[in-house]
């Protein structure tokens, strides 16, 4: 493990890049009011123009961002719904960033397990629980505009009846009325509203398969969008005729707007013969609902409408200002991290591929800095930003970060830092992989770090980290040895962050 100073100076880097893309001050960048103009992003609104003014959408950043448009707008705002994560009402996340272990006795034993996904509802709040029991929890709100906790990453009834809250709202509308929609990471799960013939069981199944096969975020969303009555610009087509201003936390590489929430207000390139493409890509055809393998044959027959596309004139009334991404975060941990001395550099923020081998990849990294064999001399710090995809193969604990972390570990261990006669005497590597969510997987973890002595310590303790790795089980190999990164939700979300330290 990496000595206190510099788990110290690891902490200070990781807490500048989420305070980087707190969700508040990302919406009082882009929205200000003057009196009765309003500007957002590069478009203005004369209030005394606008009819009504109704604020809509979902994600995990959805309260402090409902909560900075309330206080700018005021009483202009006529109504609001937006859908959170369970656990995610508070205006400002009350995180702190920190290394954590579980002792064994609240680590499940191995018959307890269950996959990452099906475990989901024991790490949820105490209001997921009564929602699922059939006590609704009472609506949090952000001024005028109501908080509908729900379900994520599988959709429940909760963001069901909140998607069906907000489509209400949209209806009647005149071109003299003002939609505001609010989208972040997690938006998809949490507006579930099912095409017409769907279920939201369809959706959960649907949902549960995707997630395990290894498809990137893209490639989910272009099926997720083509099963909903919300997502593929078609909350745009309810809005119309009113103007729409889309304020966007970009948790997607690249941030492709069709895709970020599976783009609700914006047009939809992809068909629904791209998203059979997508099923049959990955062999899950056969895994998902019937209804839904149905109802994307019907769309790509013509049966019915696809979602609207580029060119649609209905775009014509829609602004999308995308206020925080991945490289907003990253420049920031780089500023940070030149602070505390450290040659630093982002790399890039479109990492993405299966996790175990950008494990290894970025293990490689370190290993070349401390080794004189890269332009990077310690004290290094590079930073990577980007979303990877896992494979489920075991029954496990864990979640994408976590078993980057492991999957580096095993791969310093490989490279036996601690007797290559190239690495100078007291040099120390670290790799870091962060979900800026601070929600990595079903866990209470926001991702793990991983040391030159991580492996070596797991089997001094018993621990095979190859057979946890195997297992998906990372988050209790890293638990064990109190390599756990923790954070808290931090309400904010804008894919992962990876960091190799070199000392």
């Amino acid at each position: 493990m990496v000595d206190p100073l510099h788990r110290e100076q690891i902490l200070r880097v990781l807490e500048a890049a989420l305070r980087a893309v707190d969700p508040q001050e990302a919406v009082r960048d882009h929205v200000a009011r003057d009196g009765d103009l309003l500007r957002i992003g590069p478009q203005s609104y004369c209030l005394d123009e606008i009819g009504r003014v109704i604020v809509v959408g979902g994600g995990k950043a959805g309260a402090p961002m409902a909560a900075a448009v309330a206080e700018i707008v005021g009483d202009r705002i006529s109504a609001g719904v937006v859908n959170v994560k369970y656990g995610h009402t508070a205006s400002a996340g009350d995180w702190q960033v920190r290394f954590e272990g579980r002792s064994p006795d609240v680590i499940l034993s191995g018959s307890e397990r269950q996959s990452p996904l099906r475990n989901q509802k024991s790490e949820e709040s105490p209001c997921h629980r009564r929602a699922a029991a059939g006590v609704p929890d009472p609506p949090r709100v952000a001024g005028p505009i109501t908080l509908i906790e729900a379900g994520h990453p599988l959709p429940d009834t909760a963001g069901q009846a909140g998607a069906g809250r907000i489509v209400s709202l949209l209806q009647g509308l005149t071109d003299r009325d003002l939609v505001i929609v609010l989208l972040s990471g997690g938006g998809s799960a949490l507006l579930p509203l099912p095409a017409p013939g769907l279920t939201l069981a369809d959706l959960q199944a649907l949902t549960d398969v995707l997630l395990r096969c290894g498809a990137t975020i893209n490639e989910i969303n272009a099926v997720r969008k083509h099963c909903s009555r919300i997502a593929g610009g078609q909350l745009a087509r309810l809005a119309a005729p009113a103007q729409v201003a889309t304020l966007i936390l970009s948790d997607v590489v690249g941030s492709p707007l069709d895709s970020i929430a599976s783009g609700p207000t914006v047009p939809d390139p992809t068909t629904c013969a791209d998203a059979l493409a997508v099923l049959h890509r990955y062999d899950i055809a056969d895994q998902v609902p019937a209804g839904v393998r149905y109802h994307l044959q019907r769309g790509a027959a013509g049966v019915f409408p696809d979602t609207p596309k580029p060119g649609d004139p209905l775009f014509g009334r829609v602004n999308n200002v995308v206020i925080g991404d991945n490289a907003s975060a990253g420049r920031a941990a780089v500023a940070e991290a030149r602070r505390l001395g450290f040659q630093s550099s982002l790399l890039t923020t479109f990492v993405q591929g299966e996790v175990r081998e950008v494990g290894r990849v970025v293990a490689g990294l370190a290993q070349g800095i401390v080794c004189g064999q890269s332009d990077f001399v310690p004290p290094a710090c590079l930073v990577l930003g980007g979303e990877t995809t896992v494979t489920i193969r075991g029954a496990g604990k864990g979640g994408r970060n976590q078993e980057l972390a492991l999957a580096a570990a095993i791969e310093l261990d490989g490279y036996k830092l601690q007797s290559d006669s190239l690495r100078p005497s007291g040099a120390e590597v670290a790799v870091v992989s962060l979900a800026t969510d601070g929600n990595d997987g079903p866990t209470d973890a926001a991702g793990g770090i991983a040391t030159a002595d991580t492996v070596a310590r797991g089997r001094a303790l018993g621990l095979d980290a190859r057979a946890a790795l195997a297992a998906n089980d990372s988050y209790t190999c890293l638990a064990a040895l109190g390599a756990l990164i923790v954070t808290g939700p931090t309400n904010t979300n804008v894919n992962d962050l990876i960091f190799v330290f070199a000392f």
